[in-house]
C-alpha cells in the first residue's frame, strides 16, 4: 500500500475536497485524484463518493480513515526517528489570533526555523474560529472557552484581562468608579456575529462574575479594530492585558475599574493528531507553549 496515497486519502477526507487537499500537499488536483484511484484499485473498494459539489466517504472509506491516520502518523514518526531534533521535516499549517501571531510568534519564528531548517510553516492569522479539520490545520491557538469537539487540547493557562479607555473618552464621559456608574458610559462591543447578543460589561462580583448591559455605538469583529476603536475614544474595552501593555505604558490608554476585571480568558492549543501526534507537530506545540508561558497565569 502506497503511503503517499494514504496521505492523500486522509487529507481529502478531512477537507472534503480534492482541490484543497492537493494544495495542502503540494500536488496537482489531477495527481491527487490518481493517487486515490490507485489506492481504491489496490484495496478493491470505493473509498470516496465524488460529485461536482462534494466529496464524502463511503462506508469503506469511513472504516479506513482512522487506521489510515494512525499509519500516516507512524510513518511520519519513523521517517525522523533517528535524525535528531534537527531532522524534523514537512509542512505545518497553524492558525493563531492576529495579535499573538504578529507580536509573539512571527518575531521568534526565524530562530525556530533555524533549529528546524527542513520544516515549512504556513501561518494563518484570523480572529474567527477556523474549522481545524475541514480547513486542514495541524494545530490552532484557541483563546476563550473550548468547544467539545473531540479534538486534543493542551491547556496552557489563562490571560489576565484589563478594562481600558482613551484619555479623550475619559475627558468626555468621566472616569467610572464602579459598574453602577456605567449607565453614563458606553463600551466598544466585540462580536464575531453581529447582532447575536446585546452589549454587556462583565465584572468580578464576589466569587463569580456578572454581566451588565451597557450602551454601545460601535461593534467590531477583530482585535485590531477593537483596539483602534478604543484609541479613537469610542468606548471602554475589556481585553487581554498582554495586548494592552504598550498602549497603557505610553498613556494612549488608561486602565479603569481596576477592581472589576472580567474573567480571565483560557488559552489552549488544539490539534487533530490524536494522543500521539507526529514529532513536528509536538515540536511546534511545545514552542508555542513556551512563547505563551510568560504571559499566562496557571489555570
Amino acid at each position: 500500500m502506497d503511503p503517499d496515497a494514504l496521505r492523500v486519502f486522509v487529507k481529502v477526507a478531512e477537507l472534503a475536497s480534492f482541490s484543497r487537499a492537493a494544495e495542502h500537499l503540494g500536488l496537482s488536483r489531477a495527481r491527487a485524484s490518481i493517487r486515490i484511484q490507485e489506492l481504491e484499485a489496490s484495496l478493491g473498494c470505493l473509498l470516496l463518493h465524488r460529485t461536482t459539489r462534494a466529496v464524502r466517504l463511503t462506508p469503506d472509506g469511513e472504516q479506513l480513515l482512522p487506521r489510515a491516520r494512525r499509519l500516516v502518523a507512524e510513518l511520519d514518526e519513523l521517517s525522523t526517528l533517528f535524525q535528531g531534533p534537527s531532522g524534523l521535516r514537512g509542512c505545518l499549517r497553524i492558525d493563531l489570533p492576529i495579535d499573538f501571531a504578529c507580536n509573539l510568534l512571527l518575531p521568534r519564528l526565524p530562530e525556530f526555523l533555524a533549529a528546524h531548517p527542513q520544516l515549512e510553516i504556513q501561518v494563518s492569522t484570523t480572529d474567527r474560529r477556523v474549522d481545524l479539520v475541514r480547513e486542514g490545520f495541524d494545530c490552532v491557538l484557541r483563546i476563550g472557552a473550548l468547544e467539545d469537539s473531540g479534538l486534543v487540547a493542551r491547556r496552557l493557562g489563562s490571560l489576565l484581562m484589563v478594562n481600558c479607555a482613551s484619555p479623550a473618552y475619559l475627558l468626555r464621559f468621566g472616569v467610572p468608579r464602579s459598574p453602577d456608574e456605567l449607565d453614563r458610559h458606553q463600551i466598544v462591543d466585540y462580536s464575531l456575529r453581529f447582532g447575536s447578543a446585546p452589549a454587556t460589561f462583565e465584572y468580578r462580583h464576589g466569587d463569580g462574575y456578572r454581566e451588565r448591559p451597557v450602551r454601545s455605538s460601535v461593534t467590531v469583529n477583530s482585535a485590531g479594530a477593537y483596539l483602534a476603536a478604543c484609541l479613537a475614544g469610542l468606548g471602554i474595552i475589556q481585553a487581554p492585558r498582554v495586548g494592552m501593555r504598550e498602549s497603557l505604558a505610553s498613556g494612549a490608554l488608561v486602565e479603569v475599574l481596576h477592581e472589576f476585571p472580567c474573567a480571565p480568558m483560557p488559552v489552549a492549543i488544539v490539534h487533530n493528531h490524536g494522543r500521539n501526534p507526529p514529532r513536528r507537530v509536538r515540536a511546534v506545540v511545545d514552542w508555542i507553549a513556551r512563547l505563551m508561558a510568560p504571559h499566562l497565569e496557571a489555570g
